[in-house]
């Protein structure tokens, strides 16, 4: 038996003792955990399943052991990821400190901001949101105009952020300011970390055409920031933003791996039935949800290769364009069919039957795959100019 072999047998043995059969099968979107200083959990099991992962560093399996990580190699990680599809186990820990902002602390950060942060990162006690766009400074996001003013130990803060997903629930804000009013817009920018019960942090929730949203603006009024939540260099914050939108536009394109709910097969079957074959009575449909499946399929092919090329720094820093365009435009096409096999009952807005319209809801929502993270417009030209090389781009 090879080492990755008896890993995996060890793998497997571990979680079949330790994933509770709660936390196994599809997950609702609104049924992610999120952890933080307030978390919720739909039964206890899920808490339990979330501070066995998280004890054991497998929520950030990649991340050294030193700061709460599971220490694995690629290829562990990998079969880790294999072993948690096969028994169906729902995903211990939702958060944008394990998508994001991690990976730029361990880029840029010092060992005093890794060791203070990264451990509760991985056992889901601290909840993060992103400050970066403003209401002048979405695409143009170099653009920003919060400003923090030098008061020796601490700046103050001032400014507005939009399209703050969950602001309303987090603990801290990893957040773009500007330092430096007079230097060319790609600089003068830092990016500083802070607690959203800092006196003088507020936030107003957005509503979406889906009736819904995870939205906020967030508003600051005095905030002060002490100098030691500064990541990265004074002025340099632009490189950390790069780095880690990066990492952002990568974890929304992974929504295009279909794994979230049930599949759309089995809703269309549910909703239209079989035929005398045992398919999809629906041949126009069953061909499109074939197409769905066969193209995700190749998609989660291609986000493990580009994993593979990011840890051996041979990806092209634009291949997170490529992904995140992909990703979207294959989650709105999962949504699309999941409408179209609902037929009419998918349109209903509100009511026990359709869990408050979540169908249509969701289809809604996913307009925004598009848009969040860098529109689709500016990805495909990112992908134009830096992978294709194309003359005018």
């Amino acid at each position: 038996m090879t080492d990755l072999e008896q890993f995996r047998a060890e793998t497997r043995a571990w979680l079949e003792a330790n994933c509770p059969a709660e936390c196994r099968g599809p997950m609702a979107d609104d049924e992610m955990i999120w952890g933080g200083r307030n978390p919720t959990f739909k039964t206890p099991a899920h808490k339990l399943w979330l501070e066995r992962m998280g004890a054991r560093g497998w929520t950030a399996p990649e991340w050294p052991k030193a700061y709460g990580g599971g220490g694995l190699s690629r290829e562990e990680a990998k079969v880790l990821a294999s072993e948690l599809r096969r028994i169906k186990a729902q995903p211990a820990l939702a958060s944008f400190g394990v998508w994001m902002l991690g990976p730029a602390l361990l880029a840029f950060g010092t060992e005093e901001q890794k060791k203070r942060f990264l451990p509760e990162i991985v056992r889901g006690e601290i909840r993060w949101c992103q400050g970066y766009s403003e209401p002048g400074a979405g695409s143009d996001l170099a653009s920003i105009q919060t400003r923090a003013e030098d008061r020796g130990d601490h700046w103050i803060v001032n400014g507005q952020k939009i399209w703050t997903s969950y602001a309303d629930k987090a603990d801290w804000i990893f957040c773009l300011v500007r330092t430096d009013p007079e230097a060319p817009k790609h600089l003068g920018i830092s990016f500083v970390l802070f607690d959203m019960k800092t006196p003088g942090v507020t936030t107003r929730p957005i509503t979406l055409i889906s009736g819904k949203s995870p939205f906020c603006e967030t508003f600051f009024d005095d905030v002060r920031v002490e100098k030691e939540n500064l990541v990265g260099t004074l002025n340099r914050g632009w490189d950390v933003a790069k780095y880690l939108l990066a990492h952002e536009r990568t974890m929304i394109g992974a929504m295009g791996e279909v794994g979230g709910g049930r599949p759309v097969g089995q809703v269309a079957m549910d909703a239209i039935g079989a035929d005398e074959a045992g398919r999809l009575d629906e041949p126009m449909l069953r061909a499109r949800i074939a197409d769905l499946e066969i193209d995700a399929a190749a998609f989660r092919l291609a986000m493990e290769r580009v994993g593979d090329q990011v840890k051996a720094k041979q990806a092209h820093p634009a291949i997170a364009s490529m992904l995140k365009y992909y990703g979207s435009e294959l989650n709105k096409r999962r949504h699309e069919l999941l409408m179209a096999a609902g037929g009419a009952d998918a349109l209903e807005w509100e009511g026990e039957r359709s869990h408050d319209g979540k169908a249509a809801r969701d289809w809604l929502r996913t307009k925004a795959n598009s848009i969040e993270g860098g529109t689709s417009e500016v990805q495909l030209n990112i992908i134009a100019k830096h992978l294709l090389q194309l003359p005018g781009a």
